[in-house]
């Protein structure tokens, strides 16, 4: 009997590669995420804690992952439990790994949700659906949809998922490779389209009263006080995890299906800096130029303190109809077009290790493990898109979204730097570069990485707001507290059991996969595919 279980499926090209690596990463936290982070916490003065955790941090966790992943694929192994578990002697680790299935299919279970508001919206601005509307009617749209006012909610998001799944079911090169291909380079022009559009607003022009390089100048102005902050550079630390996907297991799992001499190196940098560019360039001249435009600052300000789903969903729609019918309609197809290629491109990353651990462990067909996946983020999502306003939706993307990726990044570079070995490492990155990686990384991913991600889990452990706060629900017990009003406590009360309930259900899934992990090493041990382990380590 054959101790592998190979897998037939490789990339069909490096650009496909890089452009799928690039598309996991590029979400919709590019756009309606960072250029809210970088003024609620310095404007350019943010980009130098920014670009800093991106050196250290990033760029390095890029390098484990991808050199994790393309040595796992060795011995056909395309999930975390396993890749992990062939890196040490240490039966535990493999447990560890279990965040990295667990974090793809919980944050694909709101991603999901949040992916099919895109879709509508594109259907909503082709369809006129805002026009003649006033400010606070286009808000009211959002607030009813998802307030479930309608079947509409529920009709884009299952023709997401099965899109979705009927994607990953075509494989790497026939479906995932495909929709990059398509995706990304149309995200690019939609995005270009939208920041040229920005920048070039002039005061006056279809009620604007402000030009577009006001709202840039604006973003870009440095409180350098700010750079002192500890909660800055969490801050800057934070959204390089959102942004780059790092803590997730999808790259690992990307990384494992290329072939044994293809370089990590260089493509990891590609995708990483690939992501830069759509964030930082186009991401910033895009939602706050166009707001600051005809809002002006003081009003933008007071927005960005909810977060960036308000001006994207609630506010841009109604901008966009002061540029006349036409230009109103390719405007909206546009934003929320870009919005729904970075969520697809993405969520298509975080079905594929699902997909490779039900093939490598359990033998199943790539349709069928499409079909598990879409259906367990059906009903894992359901809650998420059920209960969004007692903040279900909320408590997936903090637990799984948040915690599970800070945690499960500080583990892999232990495992990877001090267990598995920063000589076998840092070999495993540089072995097939077409670049000459700096030394320097390897100092780093040693030491300062390590030492980064501590005190980042550290700081959301401690500070105001952190893990601990949420925990015990100090917030919404206040909240509680401080109720007068009757219908408001009944909905309080509502909210602290569905949170808590959220909460169980993740935590059992968590173990539902792990128990699944423990199921599938008896299989490997029955079936003498653990052999090469102890070779491997």
């Amino acid at each position: 009997m054959s101790t592998t279980t190979k897998s037939s499926e490789n990339w069909g090209s490096r650009v496909g590669l890089v452009l799928a690596m690039a598309g996991n990463a590029v979400g919709l936290g590019n756009f309606l995420r960072f250029p809210v982070q970088a003024i609620q916490n310095g404007g350019g003065a943010f980009i130098i804690p920014y670009l800093i955790c991106f050196l250290i941090m990033g760029i390095p966790l890029l390098f484990v992952e991808w050199s994790m992943g393309r040595f796992g694929g060795k011995t056909g192994d395309h999930s975390t439990p396993f890749i992990l578990n062939n890196m040490s002697r240490d039966n535990l680790w493999k447990y560890v790994g279990v965040f990295g299935i667990f974090t793809n299919l919980a944050v694909a279970a709101y991603y999901c949700y949040l992916e099919s508001w895109t879709l509508a919206y594109v259907w909503k601005s082709l369809s006129g659906a805002f026009a003649g509307q006033s400010t606070e009617a286009v808000s009211d749209m959002f607030t009813q949809y998802v307030g479930l006012g309608t079947s509409e909610p529920i009709i884009f998001w299952v023709v997401c998922l099965l899109l979705n799944t009927w994607i990953l079911s075509r494989g790497l090169s026939g479906g995932v490779e495909i929709a990059a291909k398509v995706g990304m380079p149309l995200l690019i022009f939609f995005g270009i389209f939208l920041a040229v559009r920005g920048i070039t607003l002039t005061a006056g022009e279809a009620g604007a009263v402000n030009d577009g390089t006001v709202g840039l100048n604006f973003l870009w102005t440095p409180n350098f006080a700010s750079i002192w902050d500890f909660k800055v550079w969490l801050a800057a630390a934070g959204q390089i995890f959102f942004t780059l996907s790092v803590g997730m297991g999808s790259i690992q799992c990307y990384a494992s299906y290329m072939r044994e001499r293809d370089d990590v190196a260089l493509n990891a940098m590609s995708a990483g800096w690939m992501n830069e560019f759509v964030e930082v360039c186009l991401g910033a001249a895009i939602l706050i130029p166009i707001s600051v435009g005809y809002l002006g600052v003081e009003k933008v300000v007071e927005m960005t303190k909810t977060g960036g789903l308000g001006l994207g969903f609630r506010t841009l729609p109604y901008l966009f109809q002061q540029w006349g019918p036409l230009l109103a309609a390719l405007a909206g197809m546009a934003w929320f077009g870009l919005l729904f290629f970075a969520g697809i491109t993405s969520s298509l990353a975080m079905g594929t290790p699902v997909m490779g651990f039900l093939h490598d462990e359990f033998g199943w067909r790539r349709q069928t493990s499409a079909w598990a996946f879409g259906i367990a983020v059906f009903f894992l999502g359901l809650p998420t898109v059920l209960f969004f306003q007692y903040g279900v939706f909320d408590e997936y993307d903090y637990w799984a979204g948040t915690v599970s990726l800070v945690v499960f990044a500080l583990l892999e570079i232990i495992l990877f730097a001090w267990v598995f070995g920063m000589d076998k490492g840092w070999a495993e990155i540089t072995r097939g570069a077409d670049i000459k990686v700096p030394v320097f990384f390897k100092f780093v991913i040693k030491y300062v990485t390590p030492v980064v991600l501590t005190a980042v889990f550290l700081g959301s452990l401690l500070s105001s707001g952190g893990i601990l706060d949420q925990l015990s629900n100090k917030a919404l017990h206040a909240e509680i507290t401080a109720a007068t009003d009757p219908a408001n406590l009944e909905f309080l009360k509502k909210k602290l059991f569905f949170v808590n309930l959220s909460r169980i259900g993740l935590l059992a899934v968590f173990g539902g996969i792990a128990l699944m992990v423990y199921i599938a090493q008896l299989k490997r041990e029955r079936d003498g595919r653990d052999k090469l382990r102890n070779d491997n380590a």
